[in-house]
């Protein structure tokens, strides 16, 4: 007779999950259990953060949901990290958790049970936009089909789930196993909104599109490029959305809005289009960046579209369908081939400039950009390579950049490629620095178990860089940044990984990483080098707003 974990393993291969990220204990073995006999691969990592980091890294490569299965008390609360950067992000992750056996349990007493927490949905609270409990084994299909649509449904956002260990033990007829058929509603932007956009637009002179996250996981690829042409207005896409529009495209500005060359393209505008994007801090130098005369917002949550700056348009609605549909309203302009002239000229014109300021930042993307294909992930982490990364290499595709800037949880780059890696949507890279790839080496020993296929990168400069560069900014001695390092070739390859180690992240660096890049296994890259951080860093902002 079927189990309670049958009951939650089921759900999942009917909702077409495939991979789950997890870590064993004593309370989910029902769930290893179940999983044995059913169609999902199930990847054990070694720690329950890199679970969620992973399901999160799946999330973003695939568009599908990334789920991780945890143990209770403190399995749980290990995870709280990884899970505020997929909050931050709008990954669609699912967390399931067990809890303490329901026989066991009195509200409001802490008995001493193993890994008994008095209110463990408590602490997902702040990071989860939903909690799901169950109390009854009749009930477990049903919520896990409850929680996956929830993960889904826009905003995407992590989801929590709760089962008390006996649940998963308890035998269940195979009725109501369910059929986990996840719908995603979809928000029909109003005419009035539409029509009352066109009417800024009409108006608008120099009009710009801004497309954030929301566009990228929407699929408004093709909507954003047609407002764009048909408006001949520049495109600035944030970090999430980077890679949206084909390289090609004639409006498309492939650099960030940090670059005063590109800030003078929003300072000169007289009409923004914001799609898919809360105008976030990071993103506009805290805000410093001036509000444009006009400003139409395309999002599902108004008051999202709007705590940052004020829209005097909203159109409610996926950044696909509004954007789409606000197109359909916007007569064309001419002009696009001195559009495409102008936007190359700039940026040509500014990557010179940096060319000059940091010559060995510069080769260093060039070095990447020739060694990793279009069709690649690349996961950058919080680090001084992964800030020149997230912001000027060159994203192919929607879904190309994963780079942890809703929360910047430094460690995420590595753990997280453990899931692109397993959405089979090319090859993977990570890029980390020494500090932050000892977050989650242990997961080494995951990739050479699961002969995962990526690259991880570690850029080996004996600290923690960019803190480094904070102190001697302000002129004071170093202190608590500079860290000893092991030996990371040696450390991969005690796990069976092959590594190499080159010095600086010029031509030998890229020749090596070409390499490595062509192998259908788990390799890691170590190159000994220290880079200055890039203007997409605060100490460098060239506008002066709130810190």
């Amino acid at each position: 007779m079927p189990t309670g974990a049958d009951h939650v393993v089921q759900p999942l291969a009917n909702a077409g999950v495939e991979v789950c990220f997890g870590l064993p204990g004593v309370h989910n073995l029902p769930i290893w259990s179940a999983l044995r006999e059913s169609p999902i691969r199930l990847v054990g990592v070694r720690h329950e953060q890199a679970a969620v980091y992973a399901a999160d890294g799946y999330a973003r490569a695939t568009g599908r949901v990334g789920v991780a299965l945890v143990t209770t008390g403190p399995g749980a609360a290990n995870t709280l990290g990884a899970v505020g950067e997929a909050w931050a992000s709008g990954s669609p992750v699912l967390v399931i958790a067990t809890d303490i056996p329901k026989a066991l349990r009195r509200p409001g007493v802490h008995r001493g049970v193993l890994h008994e927490c008095v209110d463990q949905p408590g602490m997902f609270g702040p990071v989860v936009k939903a909690s799901f409990a169950v109390g009854r084994v009749e009930d477990l299909a049903l919520s896990v089909d409850r929680a996956l649509a929830a993960a889904l449904e826009h905003p995407q956002r992590p989801v929590y789930l709760q089962i008390p260990t006996d649940l998963l033990r308890a035998e269940l007829p195979s009725r109501g196993l369910g059929t986990s058929e996840i719908v995603r509603e979809h928000a029909v932007p109003l005419e009035a909104d539409l029509a009352a956009a066109a009417a800024v637009l009409a108006e608008a002179k120099r009009p710009l599109v801004w497309a954030g996250g929301g566009a990228a996981r929407d699929g408004a690829r093709r909507a954003v490029a047609s407002l764009a042409e048909r408006l001949n207005a520049p495109v600035i896409l944030t970090y999430s959305g980077r890679g949206l529009l084909p390289a090609d495209h004639p409006c498309l500005v492939d650099l960030p809005p940090h670059l005063p060359e590109v800030g003078a393209l929003w300072d000169e505008a007289d009409a923004v289009v914001v799609v898919g994007s809360d105008l976030d801090g990071m993103t506009t130098q805290n805000w410093a960046m001036p509000r444009p005369p006009k400003l139409v917002a395309i999002n599902l949550d108004p008051a999202d579209a709007a705590k940052n700056y004020g829209a005097d348009v909203i159109i409610r609605a996926g950044a696909g369908d509004g954007t789409a549909a606000l197109a359909e309203l916007v007569p064309p302009r001419p002009g696009l081939a001195a559009q495409r002239d102008r936007l190359a000229a700039l940026q040509a014109g500014a990557i010179a400039r940096l060319r000059a300021e940091h010559p060995d930042e510069l080769a260093f993307l060039d070095a990447f950009a020739a060694a990793v294909p279009d069709e690649a992930v690349v996961l950058a982490d919080m680090c001084i390579p992964g800030y020149w990364l997230a912001g000027m290499h060159p994203v192919r595709r929607p879904r190309g950049l994963q780079y942890p800037m809703g929360w910047g949880t430094l460690g995420y780059a590595f753990p997280a490629a453990l899931g692109a890696a397993c959405g089979g949507v090319g090859p993977v890279v990570s890029v980390s620095g020494d500090g932050g790839f000892l977050f989650a080496c242990g997961e080494l020993a995951t990739v050479a178990q699961e002969r995962l296929p990526l690259t991880a990168v570690i850029v080996d400069d004996g600290g923690y860089g960019m803190l480094r560069f904070d102190q001697q900014r302000a002129a004071t001695p170093t202190y608590g940044v500079d860290l000893a390092t092991p030996d990371f070739a040696a450390l991969a390859a005690a796990f069976g990984v092959e590594a190499e180690t080159v010095d600086g992240l010029g031509d030998e660096f890229g020749a090596a990483l070409a390499r490595h890049v062509a192998r259908p296994e788990p390799t890691v890259l170590v190159a000994r080098a220290a880079l200055e951080p890039p203007p997409t860093t605060s100490p460098r902002w060239y506008r002066h707003g709130r810190t």
